[in-house]
């Protein structure tokens, strides 16, 4: 069932809707859906390199609107509907997971979590749940989520072709690298200072 989904999304790179489905589906994924916006990001901003930040910026707007939606799930519908969800996906480690990163690191562990390729689902009902700061949970959304899509876009739009192949085979461990440069980054300045 999960590859007739992720053909079904693939099919509408070639339609004069793919963005507006992309947005659809970035909103869905961020609370209940499946499969990830980025599978059909990736063909969108091959279709048309020149558009390839724009497209990004719809995948983040409704990755984001569907984030506010999986926090308010987690935050006052756990029991009928965001248990059921986490359960559905197996996301139970997942949500405690991301319960220590949010009680250890704060902000930043939650920055972490939306931009790895934890099923960001999961991340936002937690954030619902354990009724993490609103302001600082969009602050992280914004710049995990927005860094994953837009470095995904800006490489189709610098290297087009050549490029998916490699971010297909490598997306995951990309992300977690990237992820541990930035946060370690972070955590030298902070000890520099």
């Amino acid at each position: 069932m999960i590859r007739r989904l992720y053909d079904w999304v693939l099919s509408w790179a070639e339609s004069r809707w793919g963005r507006p489905v992309l947005f659809g589906l970035a909103f869905a994924e961020a609370s209940f859906f499946p499969i990830p916006p980025d599978v059909l990001l990736i063909p969108l901003c091959l279709g048309d390199r020149r558009r390839s930040l724009q497209t990004a910026f719809i995948c983040l707007i409704g990755s984001l609107l569907g984030g506010i939606l999986g926090y308010f799930i987690g935050y006052a519908f756990f029991e009928t509907w965001g248990q059921r969800l986490v359960e559905l996906y197996h996301g139970e480690h997942l949500m405690e997971t991301i319960k220590q990163w949010a009680g250890t690191y704060g902000f930043w562990g939650v920055f972490a979590a939306a931009l790895t390729p934890i099923p960001y689902k999961i991340f936002t009902i937690t954030a619902g749940l354990i009724k993490f700061s609103m302001p600082a949970f969009l602050l992280a959304s914004v710049l995990g989520r927005g860094l994953r899509f837009f470095l995904l876009a800006g490489l189709v739009y610098i290297w087009g072709e050549a490029i998916t192949g490699f971010i297909d085979r490598w997306f995951n461990w990309l992300v977690i690298a990237f992820t541990l440069l930035l946060v370690g980054g972070f955590v030298l300045l902070g000890l520099g200072g």
